[in-house]
């Protein structure tokens, strides 16, 4: 039997070390923060270890003598990953995606191997048999000749298949499942999943081979495992969506290597998740005639402008204490434009309930949505239909003044692409355009009420 590493229990809040497991710590009383590190392994340990042909000197650098290389991405086919990756996949890179079971986690990776072509795929399963990640592929229309599946959930025996096979990406699914022979506990703990996560991290870095870990999430809807799972890892994905939609999101977390508000986009169908090049298409309903309470905002998400429909439905409050239900948007910011909407412009909603709904089950967080969802709260007050072929752009002030957003530009040629009109936008957004440059009629204000005269009176 192989020896076990020495291990410790510390608080995660002081550092305090304990032999054993305590429900309190005794320095800052704070209760359930003592988890097991490895604070020693034994010298025959199965870790990763690879000789270098040169030998690195240690010490420090002058930054201007440093010399950096040019990093080549492998670029997929798969252009909604390469872009919430900052470009594609780099090498020696550990990405971590997490997302609720049965989200398409797994299918997102398989998918990803099969289509990955001339490069040598090593794909570890500890959750499920070759068998059914053979009907998986088959059911995803895939083939690839250089793809090899592995059921191994132990660390030290999937080193020694992937120093035989020397694969050029290697895809863990799931981090949850892999276990350390030199650590005494069970797999999925914190101290297994830090072990691992470790020994993970040191061969991507040290044979320049991307590594892609699927991690569970807790019912609190963050990634399962210590926090310190997140700071090892490259970059961070989270895979979500509403089963109810048929449309996956794809959103960076972390990136060391790109940018962290990117989004990619997925539906997801019966041969797999089909990539969505034009997200506007899927997030603005068909109408055969004006509705109130709906209207249209000009979003951005990293560098992808998309069109969002917002629906607001205000109604008396019947019971009571009036509601407030925002679904993909801040709830308190909405109270906030609510309080704008009541003291600036004299609209009584203090005795009505709210709903507010991003069409699609998307979250939105850019603050140029302000203008829309305001228009469309005044629009089911009032109960008149704003005109289809409007859209809106622009951020609100506690004031009730309109704010100015970045990348108007773009969100102008993404609504003139779609077909609309006319886009309402702040006043100082005009200093930087040019009104012959675009088909679409520009309307700006300064003000919330100059919109609401405009569109209302």
């Amino acid at each position: 039997m192989a020896n076990k590493a020495k291990t410790a229990f510390f608080c995660q809040n002081c550092g305090f070390e304990s032999s054993k497991w305590m429900g309190k710590c005794p320095t800052c009383d704070q209760w359930n923060t003592f988890t097991e590190e490895v604070i020693e392994r034994p010298a025959e340990a199965a870790v990763w270890k690879e000789e270098k042909k040169e030998k690195r000197v240690h010490g420090p650098v002058l930054i201007d003598e440093i010399t950096a290389g040019n990093t080549h991405r492998i670029v997929t086919a798969d252009l909604e990953l390469n872009r919430t990756l900052g470009g594609g996949i780099v090498p020696g890179s550990l990405v971590l995606i997490g997302g609720e079971p049965g989200i398409g986690k797994s299918t997102l990776l398989l998918q990803l191997a099969l289509e990955l072509k001339g490069h040598k795929i090593l794909y570890v399963s500890g959750e499920e048999s070759e068998q059914q990640i053979k009907m998986r592929a088959e059911r995803l229309n895939g083939k690839n000749g250089e793809l090899f599946v592995s059921t191994e959930i132990s660390i030290g025996k999937l080193f020694t298949q992937i120093k035989q096979l020397k694969p050029e990406l290697v895809v863990i699914d799931s981090i949850q499942t892999l276990m350390s022979d030199f650590v005494d506990a069970t797999a999925g703990s914190i101290a297994q999943i830090k072990e691992c996560a470790g020994q993970l991290q040191r061969y991507a870095k040290e044979s320049n081979v991307p590594v892609f870990i699927i991690g569970h999430i807790n019912k609190e809807g963050y990634i399962a495992g210590p926090k310190i799972l997140e700071h090892m890892v490259d970059t961070v994905l989270q895979f979500e969506g509403d089963r109810n939609y048929t449309h996956r999101i794809l959103r960076t977390i972390k990136n060391r290597f790109g940018s962290t508000s990117e989004i990619g986009i997925y539906k997801m169908e019966g041969d797999g998740l089909r990539q969505v090049n034009n997200p506007s298409e899927l997030l603005i309903t068909e109408k055969d005639e004006p509705l109130s309470g709906v209207a249209v905002a000009a979003t951005m998400e990293g560098l992808r402008p998309m069109l969002i429909e917002v629906q607001a439905l205000v109604s008396p409050a019947v019971y009571g204490n009036p509601q407030r239900t925002a679904t993909g948007f801040d709830l308190r910011r909405l109270n906030m434009l609510l309080a704008v909407l009541e003291k600036r412009g004299g609209f009584a909603y203090g005795n009505k309930d709210v709903f507010l709904n991003m069409a699609g089950g998307l979250r939105v967080e850019d603050p140029a949505i302000d203008l829309s969802i305001a228009c469309a709260l005044l629009s089911s007050l009032t109960d008149m239909a704003l005109p289809m072929n409007a859209c809106f752009a622009a951020e609100i002030g506690l004031s009730g003044e309109l704010r100015g957003v970045a990348r108007i530009e773009q969100r102008i040629s993404e609504a003139e692409k779609l077909g609309f009109e006319k886009i309402f936008i702040s006043k100082h957004n005009m200093k930087s355009l040019k009104q012959q440059k675009y088909q679409i009629e520009l309307k700006p204000a300064s003000k919330l009420e100059e919109i609401y005269k405009q569109l209302f009176v």
